[in-house]
């Protein structure tokens, strides 16, 4: 399925030819969330059907799910037009869903969101505001200073400092290089398969089954991202011991203040592997993209993933809100 069409606007399917209408869109906002890039949102629809159009004049991602179409990200343009454009959307939903309730809008930015908010407002009266519309506020993106990442001081870094002095001491024959799809893509899917199995090994056996579920998709994006490393601006780091891989990272430029990290994946057995990389990465976006917040995403709402990303202190948590209606 290439195109959809739906109340006389013509939804393009959402692949790689996308990548310059989208990055033009982008650069009219300021968005420091994870979500708001081409690389992120193309890698993780390796499973699904994305769709864009163009409504009044903003970008809108929209994703097939079982047949109802629902948006990954709000319209991406000047504010002034995104608000109207996100009433035109759900009647673009609408218009295709069997139900009202699949429409939704997902990764709202909080200052998308409070324009929304007052551009419903006009001409209304303050308790009639939103009755057509729920806001949830689902997920944080963590952003850190990347100095911070780098440096490590103080008391509460000592734990990471350790680890990879430790790391440092056991392994002093490791190498870090930043990462070429011929030259490491198998060695990176092979480390992926390893991190499953020893993830499951010691999982209690209850958890197992949901966490593949989620690793089915997360196992296609990597794929993706390897596939198409080249056409996605994309930057990695690969780490050696002994010839045999044991971490990967990649990450991209978010905006000219902010780069994220996309993925990352570490031997389970080998400690201090992941606080390595990670500062090793850290400086390897401030160098290249000259920014000075690394963004690590959300914790999906595991506790453990939450345990780990407030560790490193963030700076600042960035609600991401969804539009649902009523």
């Amino acid at each position: 399925m290439s195109t959809l069409t739906v109340n006389n606007y013509m939804l393009k399917h959402f692949d790689l030819s996308a990548k310059e209408v989208m990055d033009l869109y982008l650069k009219q906002i300021d968005v420091e969330l994870s979500d708001y890039t081409f690389a992120g949102n193309y890698i993780w629809l390796s499973t699904a059907t994305g769709f864009y159009t163009i409504v009044n004049e903003t970008f809108c991602l929209f994703i097939l799910n079982s047949g109802e179409l629902s948006m990954l990200l709000p319209p991406i343009g000047k504010k002034e037009k995104t608000y109207e454009a996100i009433t035109i959307c759900f009647e673009i939903m609408n218009s295709h869903n069997s139900k009202k309730n699949y429409s939704k809008i997902e990764y709202v930015h909080e200052n998308i969101l409070e324009g929304f908010v007052d551009y419903l407002e006009e001409g209304t009266l303050i308790y009639d505001m939103l009755k057509d519309y729920l806001i949830e506020k689902k997920l944080v993106d963590y952003i850190y200073k990347a100095d911070d990442l780098i440096e490590l001081k103080g008391d509460s870094y000592k734990s990471k400092r350790n680890e990879i002095n430790k790391f440092k001491k056991i392994y002093p024959n490791f190498r870090i290089e930043v990462l070429e799809k011929n030259k490491h893509a198998n060695d990176v899917l092979n480390l992926f398969n390893k991190w499953v199995k020893d993830r499951t090994t010691y999982m209690p056996k209850e958890e197992v089954e949901v966490f593949l579920d989620g690793i089915y998709f997360e196992r296609f994006a990597i794929k993706r991202l390897i596939n198409d490393y080249e056409n996605l601006d994309v930057i990695g780091l690969v780490i050696y011991i002994d010839d045999e891989i044991k971490g990967f990272t990649v990450g991209e430029k978010i905006t000219n203040n902010t780069a994220s990290v996309i993925i990352e994946k570490t031997d389970f057995e080998v400690l201090g592997c992941a606080q390595l990389i990670f500062r090793e990465f850290t400086k390897v976006l401030k160098d290249k993209y000259n920014i000075e917040y690394i963004n690590v995403g959300d914790d999906m709402g595991f506790e453990n993933l939450k345990k780990v990303k407030m560790s490193y202190r963030p700076n600042k948590l960035i609600p991401k809100y969804t539009i649902y209606q009523k």
